[in-house]
């Protein structure tokens, strides 16, 4: 059940009408990294987390509903950034708050030029935001991630909140308003907010690597294949041991004499300490240890429903 209250969350304001910095910013209103996009993912992941993780689905559904609020105080400086903009496409009145903006010709031409060439400007719009990106680019649901897996979707997650994070930091770069500034820096410091309990989360749950059930095959888990030419690199990514499965790397220096020496890689002698008796004996018991918690948190028959009142 939602419930809007007519206040915002922050307290938007905006110094002066600024309509190229609000083109700017409908990135993060209709954008592939923006709130809709964080809110409408966070939103469909949680049904599968309902039952099985009904914690994770109260997590979810907060930040997604956080991320509504985020989305109308994005609209809403948009909107404020926008002020006089639809009638001075009208009404050339000199008193008119964006008039300066316009001064000379040249700029009156250049400003309804790109009135007309985006979207935001558009007769149908109003002068508000409208659900595009700053390139004009409508919103698609092609943004949303949702894999039905708790820890995939987590790992999602953070990505989305580092990606937005850093979209918001670019933001800051393209306005001298301090008042927009001010919830620029709001925003981009909640991204950081839902970032750590995203991984709180996902640390939780255990196992969660890999991601899903089955294990990784330990024929090809710890090779790494140097497939770039000139001076070789090493790090903690290949050599030494990995840092998850704790495996040690097998850097190999020259991949075209090896995958012929290996017949394809199907006669490759393996380095890894696992074994594959060892894998098919994980996979056997999270493959139980899944099951049992679904069924767990579903009725053996009858009625089911969603809410318990």
């Amino acid at each position: 059940m939602f419930y809007h209250v007519k206040e915002l969350q922050f307290n938007a304001r905006v110094s002066k009408p600024d309509p190229a910095f609000a083109t700017l910013l409908l990135e993060q209103f209709g954008g592939a990294n923006g709130e809709l996009k964080a809110a409408l993912q966070y939103f469909t992941q949680a049904f599968a987390a309902k039952k099985v993780h009904p914690d994770k689905y109260d997590l979810l559904m907060d930040i997604a509903t956080e991320e509504f609020s985020h989305l109308e105080i994005v609209g809403a400086t948009i909107q404020m950034l926008l002020k006089g903009v639809h009638g001075s496409l009208k009404d050339a009145a000199d008193e008119s708050e964006i008039m300066p903006l316009m001064q000379g010709t040249a700029s009156k031409e250049e400003f309804i030029h790109q009135a007309m060439v985006n979207p935001q400007f558009f007769n149908l719009s109003g002068g508000g935001p409208t659900l595009t990106d700053s390139n004009g680019n409508p919103w698609t649901s092609a943004y949303v991630t949702a894999n039905g897996d708790l820890t995939v979707d987590l790992r999602s997650n953070i990505a989305a909140e580092s990606r937005a994070k850093i979209v918001y930091e670019y933001l800051l770069q393209h306005t001298n308003d301090p008042h927009v500034k001010e919830t620029l820096r709001f925003l981009m410091t909640r991204e950081v907010a839902h970032f750590q309990m995203f991984q709180a989360a996902l640390e939780t749950i255990e196992p969660n690597f890999p991601p899903g059930v089955l294990q990784s095959d330990p024929r090809y888990s710890n090779k790494y294949f140097n497939l770039s030419n000139g001076e070789d690199v090493r790090g903690p990514w290949n050599e030494g041991k990995s840092p998850e499965l704790g495996e040690t790397w097998e850097y190999i220096s020259d991949p075209i004499e090896h995958v012929k020496r290996t017949k394809g890689m199907v006669d490759g002698e393996q380095t890894s300490s696992r074994t594959q008796k060892e894998v098919d004996k994980k996979n056997k018991e999270l493959s139980k240890k899944k099951v049992k918690e679904i069924e767990k948190a579903l009725p053996d028959k009858g009625e089911m429903q969603w809410s318990k009142y």
